[in-house]
């Protein structure tokens, strides 16, 4: 029998007794009004829409082979939007596969990265296509910077490839163009040879080096039409955008300033303490979105000057993260139980090929909820329990309802009659937190 391998990390149980006499505040229960977009009531009219837009797919040959591409990001809908480009393509009279396009996410395997997107709900008995996938790559040359374009192989076999991605904003920098369609292209399809490529450069491999990287790819691969997702702070998906090929830059330009303006914000500058229920890939690449968060924690890029966040305790991670917690090293604090669903080798596969290995540095493991709400309090600077600014959030992704103390309550209450009064904390019996933003 094989034996089979854990890549979970082991913790000890640590109570620490400086923490146990820490009071909890009381916390007020808070709904934002989050600025969004209009969602797209009908998906399918609007993917059929944009997929009718495309020059290139109208000149294609009838029987020709088609190649989807898809990332590894949760996106609203996904597995409905490849459900009906499939649909599309075979009444069309074209054959496609599925590919997946996530650089060296999934442990830099086929089998890891044909298991993420299972997780996103496709299967090839959900969307209807063949999932082909492959860490094989072409060479389509050098950048000016001397950098190799690396190419998924079956991608550049097929006749034709439609890019599918979201754009928005990166994890850790502000620039004219982050995670889109661009990217996608330079580092997705790229695989893991093509992402190591990019990100040994560090943050000019990011900046400079990826435009290049895709225009080569565009000019030279089979790459035929994008369709360019944008969600808005509901997650809901309020843009369907048909591009050609070489629109992908202008379009990621234009519809990465719709995407921020949607972008879930917590209406404080400052935070003695945030508490985040819930981690993961699929609510930001970082785990955490450093927009809500102020931190990026890598080197060379400083982090936002607001936010500020004393302490930053986490609770747990998705399941749809599939082990992967990159990103957890900027927190403070986390729970035993979410320590225990790390896995280190699909992490430190994903830190290597990126390089911000500072980012998965785990913090201080604690044994429960309780344990890392005490710790981040009795750490934060502020004694005075009556002035903690202290908050908690379903995840980066959901601000909607946000639990707060009541220092954080005085400074955005509108009036008397929008709130009702504040609750203590409660836990169970062994320090799991039930008091939830609602």
């Amino acid at each position: 029998m094989e034996k089979k391998i854990c890549f979970n990390p082991v913790f000890p149980l640590i109570d620490l007794p400086q923490i146990k006499a820490v009071n909890l505040p009381l916390v007020y229960n808070i709904s934002l009004d989050q600025y969004k977009t209009k969602k797209i009531e009908n998906i399918e009219k609007e993917v059929k829409i944009a997929l009718n837009k495309s020059i290139k797919i109208k000149k294609l040959s009838k029987g020709s082979t088609i190649a989807i591409a898809v990332g590894s990001r949760g996106i609203s809908q996904i597995k409905e939007i490849i459900s009906i480009i499939v649909t599309w393509l075979k009444h069309n009279e074209f054959k496609c596969f599925i590919i997946p396009a996530m650089g060296s996410h999934g442990g830099a395997t086929r089998e890891g990265q044909v298991k993420v997107l299972k997780s996103l709900g496709i299967t090839e008995e959900i969307v209807g296509a063949q999932i082909k996938a492959t860490m094989d790559v072409v060479d389509y040359g050098k950048t000016k910077y001397g950098v190799d374009c690396k190419f998924d192989k079956l991608a550049a076999l097929s006749d034709g490839v439609i890019v599918v991605n979201r754009i928005k904003s990166h994890t850790s920098f502000s620039r004219p163009i982050e995670s889109g369609l661009t990217k996608m292209v330079a580092v997705g399809l790229g695989n893991a040879e093509g992402a190591k490529n990019v990100h040994q450069l560090g943050m000019r491999g990011i900046l400079e080096v990826l435009p290049d990287l895709a225009k080569i790819a565009i000019e030279k691969s089979p790459i035929l039409y994008g369709i360019g997702l944008v969600e808005n702070s509901k997650k809901e998906l309020c843009i369907i955008e048909g591009v050609e090929p070489d629109d992908f830059l202008s379009t990621d330009k234009k519809l990465l300033k719709i995407a921020k303006k949607n972008l879930p914000k917590l209406p404080f500058s400052h935070l003695d303490v945030l508490i985040v229920e819930n981690f993961g890939k699929n609510i930001s690449g970082g785990g955490m979105d450093y927009a809500v968060t102020g931190r990026t924690d890598i080197r060379g890029i400083p982090n936002p000057s607001k936010p500020f966040i004393i302490k930053i305790g986490v609770l747990s991670l998705t399941e749809i993260s599939n082990g992967n917690a990159g990103g957890i090293g900027v927190a403070d604090f986390i729970t035993h139980s979410m320590s225990k669903k790390i896995n280190l080798y699909d992490m430190y596969v994903n830190a290597i090929t990126s390089t911000t290995t500072e980012k998965i540095r785990i913090p201080m493991v604690l044994p429960n909820d309780l344990a890392v709400i005490k710790a981040s309090i009795l750490t934060c600077w502020n004694p005075n329990l009556d002035k903690i600014r202290f908050c908690i959030i379903h995840s980066t992704l959901n601000l909607d309802n946000i639990l707060v103390s009541t220092a954080l309550f005085n400074e955005i209450k509108k009036d008397d009659k929008d709130f009702t009064p504040p609750k203590s904390l409660k836990f169970t019996r062994t320090g799991k937190l039930l008091t939830k933003c609602s």
